[in-house]
């Protein structure tokens, strides 16, 4: 007997899902390094008094 459910959220192995994830992932990775790459900048230009304040040291900055 077959059973076929309405609400089961289909996996992406079809060829189509597998297209897709390959041409969006790099998009990912790259809005993430750009976030990552805003994220050090700004507080690249906070003071030393500054980042104390958030619990941050210069070093950890360019860790992040």
């Amino acid at each position: 007997m077959a059973y076929f459910d309405p609400t089961a959220r289909a996996t992406g192995s079809t060829l189509a899902g597998k297209i897709t994830r390959f041409l969006t992932r790099p998009t990912g990775v790259i809005a993430e390094w750009n976030d990552r790459r805003v994220t050090r900048k700004a507080l690249s230009k906070l003071t030393d008094r500054e980042l104390d304040d958030i619990g941050l040291c210069r070093g950890d900055v360019e860790a992040l």
